[in-house]
């Protein structure tokens, strides 16, 4: 088994991924800032050491990749690259000394889609400033990989979802209220015709597909993949269903783009603006041919199961309706 470094380890993926690798008899390091807990609580965790490392400014003055360097890891998961130049420090100090170094990507790589369900392979369209930092630091770790130097991967999730934090809702954003209007029968406004998508993924899927990539690198080294659930669902598509979860008919209206956009505020509009105007649909095809990635749960049981998170920790109020998903 390896000894793999995981960066970012205590976030929404690491919490379920650093378990994972545990129970498949992998040495773990874990490296975070330290400042929170994972989201998950596993007694796999006392089987982990964990380093306390400050990327931002470790890669202001060139020391965070020496440091990971000197962990002594056989594969590197890093979480928490969002640009080229981060990206190119950790390479330099880890080619020749690492089996794999696997990359967290996006599928906001893509930009808006020419047709669906989108490939790896497809043209390349990103747009703002996260997507196309993304692709940049695809480029770059997928050339380093091709040209016989560092082996690298790139895995591109969707909306990741599960407990612990708000997910994407049927309006686009992360508005909480969205899901309370839904459970109580309420009229709840989508933009256009409510058939735009979105592609959510558990955290657990993400989790698995990432232990399938280290575990089988000479499949995965020089190539990126999408992980999402199996099919993307329509806005529309999850307010009737979160409506029925909760015994209700969804009463939804629907407007042009932008005078939806002017009736929320503007947190709730950038991100809507961010989803609506993607509308990702992404394949899984190659990663299920390669690797055998094989999600566990459709977009819907993902946000059921985030859904019944958030009315445990009482940050949305259903007035006393359950959740029967």
């Amino acid at each position: 088994m390896a000894r793999i470094v995981v960066i970012g380890a205590t976030g929404h993926v690491g919490s379920y991924l650093v378990p994972r690798l545990v129970s498949a008899g992998h040495d773990v390091v874990a490296v975070s800032r330290g400042i929170r807990s994972p989201y998950r609580e596993d007694a796999a965790w006392r089987r982990v050491t964990q380093v306390q490392l400050e990327r931002a400014a470790g890669d202001a003055d060139g020391t965070f990749a020496d440091a990971v360097a000197k962990l002594d890891p056989d594969v590197v998961i890093d979480m928490m690259c969002f640009t080229p130049e981060s990206a190119a420090q950790l390479v330099e100090a880890l080619r020749g000394r690492v089996q794999l170094l696997a990359s967290c990507g996006t599928i906001w790589v893509h930009g808006p889609a020419a047709a669906v369900p989108t490939r790896e392979s497809d043209e390349r369209n990103p747009i703002g400033e996260y997507g196309i930092g993304k692709a940049a630091m695809e480029a770059l770790l997928l050339a380093e990989s091709n040209r016989g130097g560092l082996p690298c991967t790139v895995l591109h999730p969707g909306h990741i979802t599960g407990p612990g934090w708000p997910m994407v809702n049927a309006a686009g954003n992360f508005d909480l209220r969205v899901w309370e209007a839904l459970a109580a029968g309420r009229e709840v406004a989508l933009p256009n015709l409510g058939l735009e998508t979105v592609h959510h993924v558990h955290a657990d899927d993400v989790a698995q597909c990432f232990q399938k990539a280290i575990e089988r690198p000479a499949m995965s080294a020089g190539k990126s993949y999408h992980v999402v659930s199996e099919r993307a669902m329509t806005l529309r598509g999850i307010a009737e269903t979160a409506s029925r979860w909760f015994g209700q008919e969804a009463r939804l209206s629907y407007l042009p783009f932008e005078e939806f956009l002017a009736r929320l505020a503007p947190e709730h509009a950038a991100a809507s603006r961010d989803h609506v105007s993607r509308s990702p649909s992404m394949s899984i095809a190659a990663a299920a041919s390669d690797i055998g990635y094989a999600p566990r749960h459709t977009s819907a049981e993902a946000i059921a199961e985030g859904l019944q998170w958030l009315l445990g920790e009482g940050m949305i109020d259903t007035g006393g309706r359950s959740l029967q998903a």
